[in-house]
């Protein structure tokens, strides 16, 4: 009970102090917000913030809802916590995965486009916006894609969790995957 407050009331101040302190766009953050031309571009003129590297107010507009989320989940969504720790417990083994996997789809990608599956392969740096022209896809289909690619990836990762728990104490080595 105690970790669930503390991790409620840190995250809570965290999210209060980025709005007080973006709010009069003193210290934590390179660029500063500005009104726009309408409250939605507004509002994302003042939720933009720098990541890389991460400014103060992005590690807490990041971080503050997560403690909120994880303060409020362990419990409740416990079937589904139980679910999730699979990727926690394989993280390193989950992101090698997913990065061949993500560029396996961005290379059929390419092809459904039009594009050669070797222009994924970037040797050079574009410099040239017109040389990525008609190529993507709308956000709706990325995030499609992505929830896929999680669920393609969930059995995967379950097996090599099982397969690590079973293995860890002969193969030192799986500690780190």
């Amino acid at each position: 009970m105690q970790r669930r407050k503390t991790l409620l009331y840190t995250g809570v101040g965290a999210i209060v102090l980025f709005f007080l302190l973006r709010l009069f766009n003193i210290h934590g953050d390179a660029s500063q917000w500005a009104t726009q031309k309408n409250g939605m571009f507004t509002m994302l003129s003042f939720l933009n913030v720098t990541k890389y590297p991460p400014s103060l107010l992005y590690n807490l507009i990041t971080l503050g809802p997560a403690m909120v989320f994880l303060s409020l989940s362990e419990k409740p969504l416990y079937a589904f916590a139980k679910k999730i720790t699979v990727f926690g417990r394989v993280p390193f083994f989950y992101y090698i995965v997913h990065l061949l996997l993500i560029h396996l789809l961005a290379m059929t990608g390419a092809r459904l486009l039009g594009y050669h599956w070797s222009d994924m392969v970037l040797s050079t740096r574009i410099n040239n916006a017109s040389q990525l022209k008609g190529y993507g896809f709308n956000l709706f289909i990325v995030y499609l894609i992505w929830i896929a690619l999680i669920l393609l990836l969930y059995p995967l990762c379950k097996w090599f969790d099982h397969y690590k728990r079973a293995h860890q104490p002969d193969k030192r080595w799986l500690t780190y995957l």
